[in-house]
């Protein structure tokens, strides 16, 4: 047997420049981290060489490629020809929570499917194969952002280049800042789920209008500030920062926010919590909130009926964490 994992990620700044509608007119950015989070995939040898099982929230055991109901599967496990194979995905969060999962998924799958083979893999290729993947070969409209992050892992400046090429920067900071970073984040589950490639599409399709286009760009410019704020070892720009990217992101495509999602959020910043934002495309999942540590009690308290999940920030994207010696 084979287990690949991939981290889910907390995007901060700068989503949607990572649309190829806007890098390939303006460039584009995203400050992320990933999170001790993961998706799990495992692999091992099937009795009945001319069968593929499949095991996730169904359970798929099929004799042809186009047969698999698993988009994801059927792209990866067609391209790379691998039949006689049980394939196991597991999760520490659900799907359509703005977390990054498809992509995650879509990393550590491919990292399973190589190491099946015997065969090195970069973490950058990991991430452009994973982009061609969702991107060209599935039609996804989604950006690049969170393929990149799953196979990096780490707090990390992604620069995203007119001709398609992404720039990969970790974000250096002092040890006791990036505590105060990671404690200073709390995040709470609003529940349901959301179609990012729905908000995404329609976010993409808007770019194209001017207005829309210099928003973008003005969530790029709060993204480089956040980036050099951070590097200098002062974090508590992370509130402000974050506040200025939400109010901007809120009025690029109709879905990204709501009236539930509008309450807690100034909830949240009537208690204390300096800034804040949606994860994801918008919609549903997880709100992200900076909050400082005299006030975290009383944002606590105010967002009492919501589930807050703990997370620690994650250094090691894309990993291999067991391999039986005699199975390749």
């Amino acid at each position: 047997m084979i287990i690949t994992r991939a981290p889910f990620r907390v995007s901060f700044c700068g989503g949607g420049s990572d649309l190829p509608g806007f890098y390939e007119n303006y460039g584009g950015c995203v400050l992320s981290t990933t999170i001790r989070k993961y998706i799990y995939l495992t692999i091992q040898n099937f009795f009945f060489k001319e069968r593929i099982v499949l095991k996730y929230s169904k359970n798929e055991n099929v004799a042809d490629f186009n047969m698999i109901e698993h988009r994801i599967f059927r792209q990866c496990l067609t391209d790379f020809n691998i039949k006689g194979v049980e394939l196991t995905s597991m999760a520490d969060i659900p799907a359509g929570t703005g977390l990054g999962s498809s992509s995650s998924f879509t990393v550590a799958l491919l990292h399973l499917l190589h190491t099946y083979k015997g065969e090195y893999v970069s973490k950058y290729k990991l991430a452009k194969d994973a982009c061609e993947i969702e991107i060209d070969k599935l039609g996804e409209p989604i950006g690049k952002q969170d393929q990149f992050a799953a196979a990096f892992g780490g707090l990390n400046f992604f620069e995203f280049m007119p001709n398609g090429f992404v720039r990969v920067e970790p974000v250096i900071m002092a040890a006791d800042s990036y505590k105060k970073l990671q404690n200073s984040l709390l995040m709470f589950y609003l529940g349901g789920e959301h179609s990012a490639s729905e908000i995404l599409a329609e976010q993409s399709k808007n770019i194209a209008n001017e207005k829309k286009a210099h928003v973008q760009q003005k969530m790029c410019d709060i993204t480089r500030i956040l980036k050099e704020e951070l590097q200098k070892n002062n974090v508590d720009a992370m509130g402000e920062l974050l506040h200025e990217n939400w109010i901007l992101k809120k009025s690029l495509a109709a879905g990204i926010s709501s009236k539930e999602i509008d309450d807690v959020y100034e909830r949240a910043i009537s208690a204390g919590a300096t800034g804040g934002k949606l994860l994801g495309a918008g919609g549903a999942g997880f709100m992200l909130f900076y909050v400082p540590d005299d006030k975290q009690s009383s944002v606590r308290e105010t967002l009492y009926n919501l589930r807050e999940m703990d997370f620690e920030m994650d250094n090691s994207g894309a990993s291999i964490i067991h391999v039986d010696r005699d199975f390749i």
